[in-house]
């Protein structure tokens, strides 16, 4: 497929059959499956490959796109690079599109740009975001991390001055523990912002969320949206024979090497066989069943190529889970210590 900038035009029929999904108690819907940029759209790969991508995204139905100030690499070439496609080939569909972005873990030097929630800090790197992608405003806006060295109020408070300086349309937090999210929620409640999304990691082989998490969001009428649905690729098919070199396990740094223990390989294999009898891939399988629970907005999934974007979304198509299927799946969908984000949860 090949694709010329300044010729796109988006396909007629991207809305047809998608089951969006109501964000909490909101006005705002997103696609069950969305769009994250963390990995593959820093200056490392092709540009021409990741406008293959959000074209072929947005022509799926795929009408949000999350990002952070720190993606790449290098920091902020995710967002550097969105916005050239963004420029180049959606500009006219910006009304359709949901974009959001973060900040909160380190991103520049100094002590007003490393980890934290300070209102320094998050308006500053806010500003920043939307000059890299030439919007004037992006819809979410989200603290990337609990911060317990600064005041909640301060954090929550910059949240709030985001959306009523017409910066960000929403708010939402990712990876704050159950408490933590009860207490954000209340304070924005009370300056008048609610709390539109919570953004946890989640799959099967980190399961935190089930425990007390999910019950809050639906009890505060939040929407949540899952990161690392796939485990950062360990539930897919990628790694049962071994590790390849252009994977994120074969580059060093990445950490995901290190969750390749023998009991995780053992539990993706089993799972790997549970998704062949389904008729499926692993990743669609394991996309299929964190859907499965309706409290879930969404999820987001990566994609370094065309292929691995229409595999993820080919879980749409999965048939329901049977009692039989979900226990079996149980059996092996167990904690894999990937959690590299319960520190800031635990808050």
């Amino acid at each position: 497929m090949t694709y010329h900038v300044d010729d796109y035009q988006a396909d007629p029929t991207r809305y047809d059959g998608v089951d969006y999904r109501r964000c909490g108690r909101s006005g705002l819907q997103l696609p069950p499956i969305s769009l994250g940029l963390w990995h593959n759209f820093g200056d490392h790969e092709p540009l021409a490959t990741q406008r293959a991508v959000l074209r072929r995204a947005f022509d799926l139905g795929v009408t949000h796109f999350d990002l952070a100030n720190n993606y790449g690499p290098p920091y902020g070439s995710a967002e550097r690079n969105f916005g050239t496609v963004l420029a180049e080939d959606l500009r006219r569909y910006r009304d359709e599109l949901v974009i959001s972005t973060k900040a909160g873990w380190d991103m520049w030097p100094g002590p007003y740009g490393q980890i934290g929630g300070s209102r320094k800090y998050l308006l500053a790197s806010l500003d920043q975001s939307l000059q890299r992608m030439g919007l004037d405003y992006v819809d979410i806006f989200y603290s990337h991390r609990f911060d317990p060295d600064t005041p909640l109020e301060e954090t929550m408070g910059a949240l709030d001055s985001a959306v009523r300086q017409g910066k960000a349309l929403y708010v939402g937090i990712s990876s704050y523990g159950p408490e933590r999210t009860r207490e954000a929620y209340a304070i924005l409640r009370e300056m008048g912002t609610p709390l539109l999304i919570h953004q946890p990691s989640y799959s099967m082989l980190n399961r935190w969320v089930e425990a007390e998490l999910l019950d809050t969001i639906e009890d505060l009428g939040v929407g949540a949206i899952a990161f690392s649905p796939l485990a950062q690729g360990l539930l897919t098919d990628k790694y049962l024979g071994g590790i390849p070199e252009d994977s994120r396990a074969g580059r060093e740094g990445t950490g995901v090497a290190g969750q390749l223990t023998e009991d995780n390989l053992a539990r993706i294999r089993a799972l790997n066989d549970i998704a062949g009898e389904r008729g499926q891939t692993l990743a669609q399988m394991a996309l299929a069943w964190a859907l499965r629970d309706r409290r879930i907005t969404s999820v987001l999934v990566g994609a370094r190529t065309v292929s691995q974007l229409e595999n993820s979304l080919g879980a749409l198509d999965s048939p329901g889970f049977t009692d039989e299927e979900l226990a079996r799946i149980d059996e092996h969908a167990v904690e894999g210590g990937i959690n590299w984000w319960a520190e800031s949860a635990q808050g």
